[in-house]
């Protein structure tokens, strides 16, 4: 029976019981010889003569005792009464979690606060070797000063300690439980525990995630009618999007969710500190609401003589009427119409005919063009003869695709005709473009360099409508054929929506928005919306959103509407063409680092097959830098995995990291056109040059950086940074050139923008000459400077790699069955070359398919 006050347990008195909780019953006690009020938790003398309640009362024990937080609540003593063990704690002031979400969903501020106080405790508890495994709102206190306790380590297991020493014990998995024995509150469970499987800190990890999701939303991530059915959710379903709950959520504690709410374990946040660190990289932004998007539209002018009186009606009514009338698009529902599996390049184009869906599919250099029916189903290949086949555009009868047949990185591609469902494809005369699309009368606008153009179906009489500063891309037209809108890359991360009227008068800024990623406008068929995808500058996810295409009386500005808020990535956007759908390219991006086993012929995971891009090798091969993918921080481990480190932070993204040839700094760039250098022991990253430059490598003795340069539009050429000096020069007669690596001291290798063969620049006789003819889509050196691997594109691409003392070529593997990342920021796949000097590639375990979006437009 419960104890009564006044009762003593020792040299504590007991006050009142505060009720029974988890494995006992927790009273208020005070301690007479310091003088304090505690808590007392004590397990029942029914439940002391069951052996496997009392172990695990023992392991809370022994598990919270162990550990000293400021988020984990205090033990002070462990003792034994009449038969019954008890534990004695701190005494709280404040609420469970649990009862403050009786009262509803949590503020944005509260979410964060309460989550980094929860993630730092698990941290500190996860290097003590405790795992909690029964992370749950009844186990989470809020007190009443503002922090978080985490309670209850009952479930608790103690990890395996590397090694046993007299003066620490060793606690074994079996000592808890075995395999198979499942031990947690369901609807709080990571997969592996609903499976029965051994568990880790990632599945505390998991835990916390579900709870952040009902903080934020005031519901349960997995609510289903019976235990088995919420275990079965766990397995495979994820929970409702925050924004289809909360519309006013943050897109950025959306991702972080999506990432803690991962099925496999080695997908999700590896340490708790990491998840602390990214909610606390919310907390700054969290006064601040979600920057709008705003249009500019003409001013509308009042015509002269109205009364006053009548004006200040007319305004009043307005007003009113602006309020009223608040109509918003919305995403209803969406439905997944694909489900090949294979690679769909976020930055390529969809059509439809209305009847299908025309899309590309595969790596860099090998696209081909896909259909699949706009109800879903099997996809089919369409068959050209060509070997790199990027969508432009659809005729608006559906008659025919226009197609851009080139290299991977071909600045300007031949412009073809592909009649459907059959033909043969005609080229349209001798037009080059970056972009293109039809207008309705047939007639083709398209961008060359900083201009947009205007041809008819035959190619000849091409005549300019208007140039921009900087790089037209993606042009869409309006329905009435009246409008165009294209994107303006004016520098690296910078874009700008213009729009302008057909032949070529108009020309405005639509939208523009410093440090935020715009692109792809596409009109809806009533010409009433443009729907375009952004992302802003603390994301790696690009949404969908709608932007009123037509002004409202009296209003000044329009804003745009968000209509996805993750978890996918969405891209490619097309409206249907009855306008109740949009269809996109949605993106769950993954990576798994593997390298080519020459031995078994086999890509076997690399580093444990993290999920990164871009491994740079120290030249003794002790050390590898990589990029995480898709969150782009640049991290360091030493190449068996061990004494890993963060460099870089969000919103500091960064591409193409090479490390020195000391193997102490990393230089690395990033979407703005940056060079950094860090050190390999961390610290803040310097920043050594900007204003259009990309891939900094290093030369063989460290005192030069090579780096590719687009200082005006679509044109690149090659700089080199001393490192002495600090000066930038131009490397002569490199115009046109990309990505410049070290083959020597003196030699520089890179390819012309065409990539249809490598050159090599003699920096004593000051000449470029051939070094390779070959379809080449990526390059690399190894560490040695022994030799240069690079990939071909084409139906079958190929690893190879050549000798640079005798320039033999030798075949390293297949591609075709390898589907390699794609990303958004590299703009293609790569390869690298491990100190073994295997060929090192990501491979892609995301998930990329056509949906279909179904709106409720207003």
């Amino acid at each position: 029976m419960p104890l009564q006050p006044g009762s003593r347990l020792g040299s504590f008195e007991i006050l009142a019981l505060l009720g029974a909780g988890g494995m006992g019953e927790v009273y208020r006690a005070r301690d007479t010889s310091l003088k304090r009020e505690v808590a007392i938790k004590v397990l029942p003398a029914s439940w002391s003569r069951d052996p496997e309640r009392l172990r695990r009362f023992e392991v809370e024990a022994q598990s919270a005792a162990a550990l000293s937080h400021p988020n984990i609540v205090s033990i002070f003593h462990v003792g034994e009464h009449d038969g019954s063990p008890y534990i004695v704690t701190e005494l709280l002031q404040g609420e469970t979690l649990r009862e403050r979400l009786r009262r509803g969903a949590m503020k944005l501020r509260e979410v964060l606060d309460a989550g980094v106080g929860i993630a730092r405790g698990l941290s500190a508890a996860h290097s003590a070797g405790v795992i909690h495994r029964d992370l749950k709102p009844e186990n989470l206190f809020l007190t009443r000063d503002g922090r978080v306790k985490i309670l209850d380590f009952g479930l608790a297991k103690l990890k395996q300690a590397p090694l046993a020493t007299a003066q620490s014990a060793t606690v074994t998995l079996q000592q808890v439980s075995s395999p198979g024995h499942v031990l947690g509150t369901v609807g709080y469970m990571s997969p592996e525990q609903v499976r029965g499987e051994a568990v880790d800190a990632r599945s505390d990890i998991f835990a916390l995630g579900v709870v952040l999701y009902e903080m934020v939303t005031g519901k349960r991530a997995f609510q289903k009618a019976t235990s088995a059915e919420i275990m079965t959710a766990i397995l495979n379903e994820d929970p409702p999007a925050l924004s289809q709950i909360t519309p006013d959520s943050h897109p950025g504690l959306q991702r972080i969710i999506n990432r803690c709410l991962e099925k496999r374990p080695d997908l999700r946040f590896q340490d708790a500190s990491d998840l602390a660190f990214a909610l606390e990289s919310l907390s700054d932004l969290s006064g601040q609401a979600t920057p709008a998007i705003h249009a500019t539209v003409a001013r509308r002018r009042w015509l002269v003589g109205i009364p006053l009186v009548l004006a200040v009606l007319v305004s009043a009514g307005l007003f009113v009427w602006s309020r009223l009338s608040s109509g918003i698009p919305v995403v209803e529902r969406v439905t997944q119409l694909t489900d090949d599996g294979e690679p769909k390049p976020s930055l390529t184009k969809l059509v439809t005919d209305g009847t299908r869906i025309y899309f590309n599919e595969g790596a860099s250099g090998s696209l081909k063009i896909a259909q699949v029916a706009v109800t879903g189903g099997p996809t089919a290949v369409f068959s050209t003869r060509f070997e790199n086949t990027q969508i432009a555009g659809l005729s608006r009868e559906g008659s025919t695709l226009l197609a851009l047949i080139g290299g991977f990185a071909d600045l300007r591609s031949s412009v073809w005709l592909i009649p459907l469902p059959t033909g043969e494809p005609r080229r349209l005369d001798s037009i080059e473009a970056q972009d293109a699309d039809f207008l309705p009368d047939g007639r083709i606008i398209f961008a060359h360099g900083g201009d947009l153009s205007v041809v008819g179906s035959d190619g000849v009489n091409p005549r300019k409508l208007f140039s921009v500063d900087g790089v037209p891309l993606y042009p869409g037209v309006s329905p009435d054929g009246e409008r165009v809108v294209f994107t303006g890359f004016s520098s690296p991360g910078v874009s700008t929506v213009y729009e302008a009227r057909s032949d070529g008068s108009g020309l405005k800024k639509l939208l523009e928005a410093p440090g935020v990623d715009l692109c792809c406008g596409q009109w809806t068929p009533d010409g009433r919306y443009l729907i375009l995808r952004r992302r802003d500058e603390n994301g790696s996810i690009f949404d969908l959103w709608a932007l009123p295409a037509k002004s409202s009386f009296g209003r000044h500005a329009q804003e745009a509407i968000r209509l996805t808020n993750g978890p996918l990535d969405y891209s490619s956007a097309v409206p249907s063409r009855d306008g109740q759908q949009i269809f996109a390219v949605g993106t769950k991006r993954r990576g798994e680092l593997v390298r080519y086993d020459a031995q078994t012929q086999q890509f076997v995971p690399f580093l444990s097959g993290i999920s990164a891009i871009d491994p740079t090798f120290s030249r003794d091969g002790s050390w590898v830098a990589y990029t995480a993918y898709p969150d782009h921080t640049l991290w360091r481990s030493h190449t068996d995995g061990s004494k890993r480190l963060q460099l870089t932070y969000p919103p500091l993204r960064v591409t193409y990291p090479f490390i020195s040839p000391d193997g102490k700094q990393v230089a690395f760039g990033t979407p703005q056109g940056e060079i950094f250098v860090i050190s390999m022991d961390g610290g803040s990253p310097r920043r050594i040059a900007e204003k259009y430059l990309t891939s900094a490598t290093w030369s063989p003795d460290g005192s030069r950086l090579a780096m590719t340069s687009w200082r005006e539009r679509y044109k690149s050429d090659l700089q080199i940074f001393d490192v002495r000096t600090g000066q930038l020069s131009v490397v002569p007669s490199s115009e046109g050139m990309l990505g410049g690596q070290w083959i020597s001291e003196d030699m520089l290798v890179a390819a012309p923008s065409a990539t249809t063969k490598l050159m090599v620049f003699d920096f004593k006789t000051q000449k470029w000459s051939d070094l390779l003819s070959a379809p080449v889509v990526n390059w690399a050196t190894s560490p040695d400077f022994r030799y240069l691997y690079y990939t071909t594109g084409g139906t079958e691409p190929t690893a190879m790699r050549l000798r640079l003392l005798d320039h033999k070529v030798e075949t390293i593997a297949s591609l075709k069955a390898l589907i390699r990342v794609t990303d958004w920021l590299d703009w293609n796949t790569q390869v690298s070359v491990a100190p073994d000097g295997s060929a090192v590639f990501t491979r892609d375990i995301g998930n990329q398919e056509i949906y279909a979006l179904s709106v409720k437009w207003p």
